[in-house]
């Protein structure tokens, strides 16, 4: 059986914000590893490390964030370390791009759609893309090809090119931010809650654009919300995260099948999510609030809202274990551990 090499291969990354009162520790430690043609859900609560992740990627963590250690591998160029031009010029957009939340955030006010992707050209693809007006006649036939292949593979009509966001519906705003992050054809798309604050209809369409793209384009996606019903309909894996650690990563099937989740936080996530199927008197949640990352417990981090801990959990953290096949979980009990156990 030959094995896929990973398109993106992260490391023992930690990230850490530093504050006056200290670094908030956001993310600690983790790896995963994404292969071509793929969609990694990445879903927990808010402030687990969802965004920190993914803007991480890109070597770009909002300020006061950096990485502090580990590796970062995207198409087998590492991310880590790179000089602010390199990155710029030799990885972002070109290898790995990203939808950030917020599609009116992202979409300068002033220009045009067109001006904005032109600008996407000139940061990051350089030599002859940097100054299409200048270029010869070829040049700039080939750039107007460029955009208006962008804007029709999300569905858009060529002369969204010429408007400016605000004359744009919020799906429309969000399709070009999409078209955006695809402009330079990059192996891998991180995608931070991009259907955030749209209705439901035009959610069921981004997410069917966002199928038709990576089967179309074989595209490798890390796909971050915190609403499991979306990643159960677009992910191959999914991977759960909870202050800042790794609490389980499994197929769609392990994760979302009745007996497949086994990390006690998994479970509570999914049985507070309401299920067409299943008729219910009261929603689930789960008790508690996740810990403080300036100073983190020394254990497992879900220990405090776990009802199966013990004193292991409060003293240990737990590795991250296979448990079957492509099914990995961080829990003593979940793993089947001798002193727990006992």
């Amino acid at each position: 059986m030959s094995v896929v090499a990973p398109v993106l291969s992260v490391r023992d990354l930690v990230v850490h914000y530093f504050t006056r009162r200290g670094p908030v520790q956001a993310v600690d430690g983790i790896s995963f590893d994404l292969i071509p043609g793929e969609t990694l859900g990445l879903v927990g609560e808010s402030g687990c490390g969802k965004s920190t992740v993914g803007a991480a990627l890109l070597n770009m963590p909002a300020p006061p964030g950096r990485i502090v250690s580990g590796s970062i591998r995207v198409a087998g160029m590492e991310a880590v370390g790179m000089g602010e031009t390199e990155l710029r010029r030799r990885l972002r957009w070109t290898r790995i791009a990203m939808v950030f939340q917020g599609a009116m955030s992202c979409l300068t006010p002033v220009y045009t759609i067109r001006a904005l992707m032109r600008e996407t050209l000139r940061a990051h693809a350089g030599g002859a893309w940097a100054a299409p007006e200048a270029a010869t006649r070829r040049t700039a036939a080939e750039v107007e090809h460029l955009l208006r292949r962008s804007v029709d593979q999300v569905g858009l009509p060529a002369h969204v090119l010429d408007r400016y966001p605000h004359e744009l519906s919020g799906g429309m705003k969000q399709r070009i931010v999409i078209a955006m992050a695809l402009f330079l054809e990059p192996p891998v798309v991180v995608l931070d809650e991009p259907t955030t604050a749209l209705d439901v209809i035009v959610q069921a369409q981004i997410l069917n654009l966002v199928k038709t793209l990576k089967r179309d384009r074989r595209l490798s996606c890390l796909f971050i919300t915190h609403d499991l019903s979306i990643e159960a309909e677009v992910a191959d894996r999914v991977m759960v995260m909870y202050a800042g650690h790794i609490a389980e990563v499994g197929t769609n099937w392990q994760i979302f099948s009745e007996d497949g989740p086994r990390h006690p936080y998994t479970r509570m996530l999914l049985a507070a999510t309401p299920r067409l199927h299943r008729r219910v008197s009261e929603l689930a949640f789960i008790p508690g609030v996740p810990p403080d990352l300036l100073d983190p417990p020394r254990g497992c981090r879900f220990a405090a809202r776990c009802p199966f801990a013990r004193e292991k959990c409060r003293r240990d953290r737990p590795p991250l274990v296979e448990i079957e096949e492509r099914h990995h979980v961080a829990c003593f009990k979940a793993a089947g551990d001798a002193e727990y156990e006992r």
